[in-house]
């Protein structure tokens, strides 16, 4: 390898697995962006060289990379380093997606794939305390991050709190920043469920991903002041470029959390 290689090499002192230490020594270098994004990494027989280690060493160490979205492999050419990816806020801030990237330094569009009156199902229905059958908005958005598609969601609105987001151009906007500005709806709390799915054909197909890779879901339910519903949304992630981020607070006495929460959601 060259002079811009890892320092790190194998421990054979150290009770921790070789393959663990290659991944460290690798993880390590491209973290802290001495191999930058769409860099090719060394070859097997190389890296074997490198940190004198087996053939089955370096290929373990490289596909725990691969899982943690740090390399991507394409047939016949090699090992890249992929993109670091994107983080968005989970819980501490209630923000749209729109507001959170351009907060973050990123340029985010949406393609409004569809925007229309439907008939609430029954689990939005639910969410959103109306009636099966309810007149709602669905807004179905595949979500870019500097001209990278990352995030498919569909949104659900009551239809008699903003008919006129049915002509809203949201390529460009926050949604959240239009309830708020012509609407006077300010999105006051919410709740957010996050678990791991695989992409399926259609979804593989718009994020540009192969089928059944990983997704992250969010699920996700918004209120008003006064404790109604303003919005569900489904969205799911890319694995590979998103990343979720919060903050925990420690509290001294068990339970003064959730009694603050309960407080906050009666407010």
């Amino acid at each position: 390898m060259s002079s811009s290689s890892p320092n790190q090499k194998i421990n054979r002192n150290s009770f921790t697995p070789f393959y663990i230490q290659v991944i460290d020594s690798l993880s390590e270098y491209i973290e802290d962006n001495e191999f930058p994004p769409g860099h090719q990494l060394p070859g097997e027989a190389e890296l074997c060289r490198f940190f004198d280690v087996s053939r089955t060493v370096i290929r373990q160490a490289l596909q725990e990379l691969q899982y943690k979205g740090l390399i991507y492999r394409e047939k016949g050419r090699g090992t890249f380093v992929s993109k670091p990816k994107i983080h968005e806020s989970l819980f501490q801030e209630l923000t749209g997606f729109y507001q959170d990237m351009v907060a973050k330094g990123h340029q985010p569009r949406s393609d409004v794939l569809k925007q229309e009156k439907v008939s609430a199902s029954s689990k939005v229905a639910a969410y959103l305390g109306l009636d099966v059958n309810s007149p709602v908005i669905q807004i179905d958005r595949l979500r870019y991050v500097n001209h990278e598609p990352i995030v498919l969601v569909t949104t659900y609105l009551p239809l008699d709190l903003c008919p006129e987001l049915l002509e809203v151009d949201l390529t460009n906007q926050s949604l959240y920043a239009y309830l708020e500005k012509e609407h006077g709806l300010q999105i006051a709390r919410g709740k957010r469920f996050l678990e791991a799915v695989i992409a399926n054909q259609l979804e593989a197909e718009l994020l540009k991903v192969d089928i059944g890779s990983p997704l992250i879901l969010l699920n996700s339910v918004s209120y008003l002041h006064d404790g109604t519903p303003i919005e569900y949304f489904h969205a799911l992630h890319r694995g590979d470029r998103s990343r979720f981020e919060t903050e925990l607070v420690r509290v001294s006495q068990p339970g003064e959390l959730a009694k603050k929460i309960i407080d906050a959601s009666k407010t």
